[in-house]
């Protein structure tokens, strides 16, 4: 059973205001909910903050404190359409755990609850839901298979942190090819084949779990 979050008592305008706007300048993970001319609204993003004075492992080299950090936001990975109105009960999972440094939950899940997703803006994330939303997005990318899509999704929540962190390394930090072998590989391993007819038992055991 799902851990059940304590509310603030705010109001979501009042909590985004008070919580979220200041954990967005540092947070290391950005959901971008926006519109596109090529695809229908609203286009998610989920972008990864690169500290450009970062060792190659990706450590934040010391600094001192008048030095301004700098940094670009880089894509990885799209989410629109049926895919997204599919696979929305389960980014409002991930993201409804999202807290900031002080342990307080930002209750980012209470802006997109309503089924148009009216909301456009950014939402921060903590390493945890970015490299889950992150894998998500890669390992959904051209999958016509909805039910595929839900699938890898739900599988992909009940990861650890450790395990997200891992995979998402994979795909995206090892040269172009072997990246591509790994998305395919654990595309397979999450959501099996096409056509296959245990992808919906297993799911429907999931989405009751």
């Amino acid at each position: 059973m799902a851990r059940k979050i304590k509310s603030t008592g705010l109001d979501p305008e009042a909590h985004f205001n008070e919580y979220t706007k200041p954990y967005l300048r540092r947070a290391d993970w950005i959901l971008r909910f926006t519109e596109h001319a090529k695809y229908p609204a609203p286009v998610v993003l989920v972008k990864e903050r690169r500290h450009l004075d970062s060792d190659a492992d990706g450590n934040k080299e010391k600094s001192s404190a008048k030095k301004t950090m700098k940094y670009e936001l880089k894509e990885r990975g799209i989410l629109y359409g049926d895919q997204l109105r599919r696979l929305l009960p389960v980014i409002r999972s991930i993201i409804s755990r999202v807290q900031n440094e002080e342990g307080i939950h930002l209750e980012l899940h209470r802006q997109i609850e309503d089924a148009a997703i009216t909301f456009r803006g950014n939402l921060p994330l903590d390493e945890e839901a970015g490299v889950k939303l992150a894998l998500v997005f890669k390992l959904t990318d051209r999958l016509k298979e909805l039910e595929r899509a839900e699938l890898l999704a739900r599988r992909v929540e009940k990861f650890t942190r450790e395990e997200a962190a891992y995979w998402h390394s994979r795909i995206v930090d090892y040269g172009k090819d072997a990246g591509r072998w790994a998305q395919s590989g654990l595309r397979i391993v999450l959501a099996g084949q096409p056509k296959d007819p245990a992808v919906e038992k297993m799911l429907e055991k999931l989405r009751r779990s």
